[in-house]
């Protein structure tokens, strides 16, 4: 609930009689504070609990061939206090919007004047530029950087068309001069704690990289508009953001990505439509729908208790009994219907590009009793296809569909304005990880994951794979974790349902939810390491381990309980098998810890019930 905008008063600091000024915005807890000059240029710094964590850095615009921060004379401030909550679908069910923003005039040497709007959060800072509508203006690209003190190590990846590289760490001195590196980067902070690096709100403006500069900065660059691009529309630049969190339970628990952008209308923020659960899906393990078997997959479904099944690439090709594609598929919503499961079905962005291609595909769709769209194959983000995104969510929801985004653009908060998007590829998940595609992912991937990518948005991994053929090294243990760690409100299984149903863990896989209330980072999780995690379903709860590439022990206390007794089923790795369980049954309390020993590139589940 939104509560009353507070007026304040901005910190303004006049150096050298008057000749240069200094801007301080601090968090509402103080431990945050983002500094602004105007001394040789417009800079920004950030520190965080008495740490400088970003040194004096470059920040602006360039446009029409002029760097708009270069030369620049800091005015007036006006600011205020957001307060407010709001429900989200992911690792926990509501957000907390709470910053002090300060907006700044500046006036360029160029005579050009713009607003600069800075936002310090007990978890980070943002800044962005507002520039009035100008007729044939040419946004060339950003002076923007980031320059982080000291050699922290970074976790990261290099995809930056479809982000779906693997995750990696280096040095920040390590990384060539030259490098292109896509957000979000997550760092070491000096004395202990994280920062991650991105955008947020990024709406009619070109996707954002960075390049790693000689003196190991990192700059700003457009990698889908390289050439810039002319506008006539008032600039807002999308929020530049550096999250601070002191510990691995505060980064993953972050809001501040989604704070940035704006509410939901009303209708959406509770429309009963946007339903977040989980699907079974053909195209991982079966390759492309057959028609004849689509009430099969609708059985099999029905009988995990999954609310959703995905029609994915293919079923365009369908042919029977003289009905084409479109019948066909409205034969499967319609026996989908009958068993309580909705459809899902797959689109090639070709067939949504423009207003009227979409509205006639999705209002297709729509008749035909399908409730959610897959889209696949989105090109790297211009401005354009940035305006896509936003375009399509609110024909979606004027249609009232949700919307999952393949081959997609990176997640920048916009969930939170549009709700009824469900998750985003824009990851290397399973589909990298498959046996006909002779594809394997490092076991440092999944445990990087959840402290880099997911702190963003949610991410399609299609996680779970119980096929012994596909396991790769990999356990049970740890692919059934992923369905616990890496949030996604469509949460789209990539297995056969018959490797489900004939496990023994079958009961514990169908208990998993596709949301949560609550989320703990546990001790013994290390970035790239090792995730665990406790996450929270009303009164369940479930912890999930992914583990690297070497063995470790965890002592996993479970105070996170509530009173009384808990029934416990633990389901870890089997000693020398990866295609079998260990599991334990027992009543636990929050007094009591879990030993666990994991296996390299192994894992654990375990579901905690109030006992009867």
């Amino acid at each position: 609930m939104k509560k009353n905008i507070l007026s304040l008063a901005a910190l303004v600091l006049f150096v050298g009689a008057g000749q240069s000024a200094e801007v301080k915005v601090s968090s509402p807890d103080g431990k945050a504070v983002v500094s602004l000059a105007d001394d040789g240029g417009l800079t920004y710094s950030v520190s965080f609990d008495g740490r400088e964590v970003v040194s004096p850095s470059r920040f602006g615009i360039v446009a029409d061939g002029m760097d708009l921060g270069a030369d620049v004379k800091l005015g007036k401030t006006s600011s205020h206090k957001i307060r407010e909550s709001y429900a989200l679908f992911g690792g926990h069910a509501q957000a907390n919007n709470n910053c002090r923003e300060t907006t700044v005039s500046v006036r360029s040497a160029a005579g050009e004047n713009y607003e600069l709007d800075v936002r310090a959060y007990n978890d980070g800072v943002a800044l962005r530029t507002r520039m009035a509508a100008k007729p044939g203006r040419k946004i060339n690209g950003e002076a923007t950087e980031w320059k982080v003190p000291g050699n922290p190590l970074a976790w990261y990846q290099t995809d930056i068309v479809n982000y779906e590289g693997i995750f990696q760490s280096s040095r920040l001195d390590d990384l060539r001069a030259g490098e292109k590196i896509p957000l979000p980067i997550t760092f070491t902070l000096p004395g202990g704690g994280y920062a991650l690096v991105t955008e947020a709100n990024l709406v009619n403006y070109s996707d954002l990289g960075v390049q790693v500069a000689p003196d190991h900065s990192l700059r700003s660059f457009f990698h889908a508009n390289q050439t810039g691009w002319t506008t006539g529309d008032a600039v807002v630049q999308p929020w530049r953001v550096t999250l601070l969190a002191r510990d691995l339970n505060a980064l993953v628990n972050s809001d501040l990505i989604r704070n940035l952008c704006p509410a939901a209308p009303k209708e959406l923020a509770k429309a009963k439509w946007i339903q977040p659960g989980r699907s079974s899906w053909q195209w991982w393990s079966s390759g492309d729908p057959i028609y004849s078997e689509q009430h099969q997959w609708v059985d099999w479904t029905k009988q995990l208790g999954f609310e959703y099944y995905l029609v994915d690439d293919g079923w365009k090709r369908w042919k029977a009994d003289g009905k084409d594609a479109w019948a066909c598929l409205r034969e499967v919503c319609a026996y989908a219907k009958t068993n309580d499961v909705k459809i899902w079905a797959w689109v090639h962005c070709n067939e949504v590009s423009t207003l009227a291609t979409r509205t006639n595909y999705l209002d297709r769709l729509v008749a035909l009793g399908v409730v959610g769209v897959k889209i696949d194959f989105q090109p790297e983000a211009n401005v354009r296809w940035v305006n896509w995104y936003d375009e399509t969510l609110r024909d979606a929801a004027a249609r009232k569909l949700m919307v999952d985004f393949h081959g997609a653009n990176k997640p920048i908060g916009r969930e939170r304005t549009w709700p009824n998007e469900m998750s985003r590829e824009s990851i290397r998940g399973h589909e990298y990880h498959i046996l006909r595609y002779h594809r394997t992912l490092p076991p440092s991937h999944d445990t990087i994951l959840p402290f880099t990518r997911y702190v963003i948005g949610a991410g399609d991994y299609t996680p779970t794979v119980f096929n012994p053929k596909e396991l790769r090294g990999f356990t049970w243990a740890r692919e059934l974790a992923q369905a616990v760690v890496f949030t996604s409100p469509y949460l789209c299984y990539a297995d056969h349902p018959q490797y489900y149903l004939t496990n023994s863990a079958v009961d514990v896989l169908k208990a998993i939810p596709a949301t949560w209330d609550e989320t703990i980072v546990l001790p013994g999780s290390e970035i790239g390491k090792c995730a665990a995690f406790a996450r929270r379903s009303g009164k369940q709860w479930f912890i999930g381990v992914l583990n690297g590439g070497e063995a470790t022990t965890l002592d996993l206390p479970l105070d996170f309980l509530g009173r009384g007794k808990f029934q416990m089923i633990q389901l870890g790795d089997a000693p020398d098998c990866g295609d079998a369980w260990q599991r334990e049954e027992k009543v636990v309390t929050r007094k009591d810890s879990v030993k666990l020993s994991v296996r390299p590139s192994g894992g654990c589940v375990i579901k905690l019930s109030p006992s009867k």
